[in-house]
């Protein structure tokens, strides 16, 4: 029998290269997507602070709550040295003693800039004396933006429950229902069928609702002449899928028909630019151009797309003014949208990866207009 080999040395070693190449001290990494990829460690941002501090060349350490430290304890990919404080002794036992022993002081340290928080930049300078910290998002992408096999297969059985749930919420969906009504079925539905979390607060907006792009489910009745929009996503193995479906409920104005079928003419466009060497901004404007041209232009505010992974919203961003070339292993979503206040939006997502040759489309439910 053959063993997969573990992922994360070579990350790890990936990291350092970046750390060095960017010519940086270390890198600190707080609890979230990046600690979690770099080591399978599930922790949550939480009242007592937490670091993993991974220099240019060595072991990492792990500045940890002593409680914390049973969680930890055994359950890391490669060497990492605890560095724990107690309620009792305070945060700075950790700091101190992590700054020392990994040379901290005088250097240029790396942070999750749009993660941390203020309380860890400040301990971070107080115990590493005259360090300079500095944002590292623009260079930390690269960790995670090529999805390997396994990330991939996580991916797929996060949207295969995504969509099986959503299959039977509208097996189970009757006009009357509230919005919030439907929302708690789809919930049901993502638990029993295995996802492990939300990717992030399911939208199910009907009518005039559903030109909210970032909505939530209301106690509007759904009723007849409306549309039905979902856009939701379940997780699996920390995986986030992200899905947007739109439903006619009965028969709807030819308007609203008229603004589907641009709707997805643009979602079929964007897909068809995807291959390697591409812009990122060619999706976008791929999708754009039919909106545009179709009289919507100025019902499409938002970008084409977003990376997806262990975040819901990460690099790479379908965008104009974004030339980053699609490289394969890449996955993002293509969600064009149309929303006319008071009338109604339509938003068609699917989650793609960069082939060799192309793209695949993850998703696979139906995206031809569908009455229930």
């Amino acid at each position: 029998m053959t063993t997969t080999p573990s992922p994360y040395p070579a990350r790890l070693a990936k990291l350092q290269g970046l750390i060095r190449q960017n010519h940086l001290t270390a890198v600190a990494l707080v609890p979230g997507a990046n600690l979690f990829y770099l080591t399978g460690l599930p922790f949550q941002m939480a009242s007592r602070p937490m670091i993993l501090i991974v220099p240019a060349e060595g072991t990492p350490g792990l500045i940890i709550p002593a409680l914390e430290v049973p969680r930890a304890e055994g359950r890391t990919p490669f060497p990492v040295t605890f560095f724990p404080y107690t309620d009792a002794e305070g945060y700075a036992v950790g700091y101190a003693a992590a700054a020392a022993a990994l040379r901290l002081a005088g250097g240029r340290i790396g942070v999750e800039g749009m993660k941390m928080r203020v309380l860890e930049g400040n301990l971070l300078v107080e115990h590493a004396a005259n360090a300079r910290i500095e944002p590292a998002e623009d260079w930390l992408m690269w960790l995670r933006m090529h999805k390997d096999q396994a990330e991939l297969a996580a991916l797929r059985e996060a949207i295969r429950i995504s969509e099986a749930a959503l299959e039977r919420t509208l097996a189970a969906f009757r006009p009357g229902q509230t919005e919030r009504q439907i929302a708690r079925v789809l919930q049901t539905a993502l638990d029993d069928l295995g996802s492990t979390e939300n990717a992030f607060d399911a939208a199910i907006l009907s009518g005039p609702n559903s030109a909210l792009p970032h909505g939530g489910p209301s106690e509007r009745s759904v009723n007849v002449g409306d549309l039905l929009l979902f856009d939701f996503g379940g997780r699996f193995g920390g995986y986030a899928a992200d899905i947007t479906r739109v439903f006619a409920v009965g028969p709807i104005s030819a308007e609203l028909e008229k603004i589907y079928q641009t709707v997805l003419a643009a979602n079929l466009a964007a897909i068809a630019t995807v291959r390697p060497g591409i812009p990122a901004q060619e999706v976008d404007r791929a999708a754009r151009k039919v909106i545009t041209e179709a009289g919507y232009g100025e019902y499409f505010i938002h970008r084409t797309g977003h990376g997806l992974g262990l975040d819901i919203h990460e690099a790479p961003y379908m965008r104009e003014g974004n030339p980053m070339l699609l490289e394969p292993g890449m996955v993002f979503t293509i969600e064009p949208g149309i929303y006319v206040q008071g009338l109604g939006g339509v938003r068609i997502e699917d989650d793609v990866v960069v082939t060799e040759s192309g793209g695949e489309v993850l998703t696979t439910f139906q995206k031809a207009l569908r009455t229930l």
